[in-house]
């Protein structure tokens, strides 16, 4: 047999491997149990999938029993099928004022009090630029407070703001710190906007001693509290109520065919959790259902979870159903900072995350472009009468306001399987963080190309020989080196 016709014979062969995989997922695929699903968990008997409510119980425990009837299995280390995250919820104080010279800060004006306890007093103050390891190395706080920027030059983005918060504070408090003041300048975030959001209670991760240690944000949009011009502030905190709350990954595993692949891990994961009950729109409804955000996307891993539990492919799967993620990626930066799988093992995430579609004839991949599995999206989506399109709104930062950044800081290849979409338009912002977002006004035959191109994509990727990769130059490549090895 020549050449020519052994290649052809070859591309005969896969073309039939591949149309058998996908009339697999379409037989074995039940669009009324999946509709049931994600009719369940944007109910207004689930109150918005709110961490701090008690009928987040209600979420987790569905998608728990979910995973074990259909023979996913726990991970060694887990609570059965949870992975539980000790949350501190805190609520503002009833007086948060700070006094820099005459002038003064007030809370929900100038100020916000993010966490920690109450505290009075006039304090020394120690500038330590953006707070990194290195700026508190030699640095005598004990008893003083530290000031610094938000973030750090090169992470910028809300969940960065956030995770980097966290080490600051426990870096202050190890140190010996009374108080972490952070100065709020990012000119492309208006302060008003965040004052808004974060004027209210707000959960984080319980960082023990350290979430004792009073953490402040500052107005400063225009530096005029840099270089050592603060020496001494008064702080005035009272009032300060902190709540203990359990929080609750849902994760589960499903082991590999192949002898070698399966001792690496392709993580499927999507946020489950929503942002509750707030303010009525015109109708009176005051329950976020989150259909759009995230219950579709909870659904495919679920959906994911029954097909690879009788079909599994090479590779082994982590299935994570990430909780607190309007919260500030808190349920995914836990567990990538407490992993049950080594993370070298993890080969790729495949996340979904949505806001809303406005185009049912693609899916649009946050990430797409970035990595070396880009095809095998690609195929797996036009099976389903779909394509897949990059990111249209990259001045949104979408990839860095989603769970999987989390992991690609890490250096694992993360994309965001979204919803299509061609721009943040009014069909976007009609349904995105509002009451409407339910069900009945989803297309559900877009949901079930969705939801089957979602399983098709995962399989080609646990499949594929090739461990996925970063485009060269990518901003994660150095951690994806750091993380593997050459590879």
């Amino acid at each position: 047999m020549n050449k020519k016709i052994l290649s052809l014979a070859l591309l005969v062969s896969l073309s039939g491997l591949a149309t058998a995989q996908q009339e697999t997922i379409e037989k074995r695929f039940k669009e009324k149990e999946a509709i049931s699903h994600f009719t369940y968990l944007a109910s207004d008997e689930l109150m918005g999938r709110d961490p701090a409510r008690p009928e987040m119980a209600l979420a987790y425990n569905y998608i728990a029993k979910f995973l074990k009837k259909y023979k996913a299995q726990p991970i060694p280390g887990a609570d059965g099928y949870f992975q539980n995250i000790p949350f501190n919820l805190s609520a503002p104080p009833k007086t948060g004022e700070l006094m820099i010279g005459n002038t003064k800060y007030s809370q929900g004006e100038e100020l916000l009090v993010l966490d920690g306890e109450a505290a009075s007093g006039d304090y020394e103050v120690v500038d330590l630029g953006f707070g990194l390891e290195e700026d508190f190395a030699g640095k005598d706080v004990k008893g003083k407070v530290v000031i610094t920027n938000v973030g750090a030059p090169d992470q910028m983005s809300p969940a960065a703001l956030f995770a980097l918060g966290r080490l600051k504070t426990a870096r202050a408090q190890k140190a010996g710190a009374v108080a972490l003041v952070e100065r709020f300048n990012i000119p492309s975030v208006p302060w008003q906007l965040v004052a808004n959001f974060l004027n209210r209670p707000t959960l984080g991760i319980d960082q023990g001693e350290s979430s004792s240690l009073p953490y402040l944000w500052v107005k400063d949009a225009e530096n005029s509290l840099s270089d050592g011009k603060v020496k001494n502030i008064q702080l005035n905190v009272a009032g300060k109520n902190n709540t203990k709350i359990e929080g609750k990954n849902v994760v589960a595993w499903i082991e590999g065919t192949d002898p070698e692949l399966k001792d690496e891990y392709l993580l499927l994961s999507a946020h489950y959790d929503h942002v509750g009950v707030g303010t009525p729109d015109a109708e009176g409804d005051s329950i976020y259902n989150g259909a759009r955000d995230n219950a579709v996307g909870t659904v495919a891993v679920m959906n994911a979870a029954k097909y690879f539990a009788k079909n599994p492919p090479k590779r082994s799967i982590i299935l994570a159903l990430w909780t607190a993620e309007e919260k500030g990626l808190l349920g995914s930066a836990y567990f990538a900072e407490n992993p049950l799988i080594p993370l070298d093992k993890i080969i790729y995430n495949l996340n979904i995350d949505n806001g809303g579609y406005n185009d049912t004839e693609i899916i649009t991949v946050i990430g797409l472009g970035r990595t070396s599995s880009d095809p095998l999206i690609s195929q797996a989506v036009s099976e389903f009468g779909l394509e897949a399109i990059a990111d249209p709104s990259p001045e949104q930062g979408l990839y860095d306001r989603s769970d999987n950044v989390n992991f690609a800081r890490k250096g694992i290849p993360a994309p965001t399987f979204s919803l299509g979409f061609r721009a943040f338009d009014d069909e976007i912002s009609k349904y995105y963080h509002k009451p409407g977002d339910h069900v009945d006004n989803f297309d559900l035959d877009y949901a079930v190309k969705y939801w089957k191109s979602y399983i098709r994509a995962a399989e080609l990727i646990a499949n594929d020989a090739a461990k996925p990769k970063w485009v060269a130059g990518d901003k994660y490549e150095q951690a994806s080196k750091e993380l593997y090895g050459d590879r």
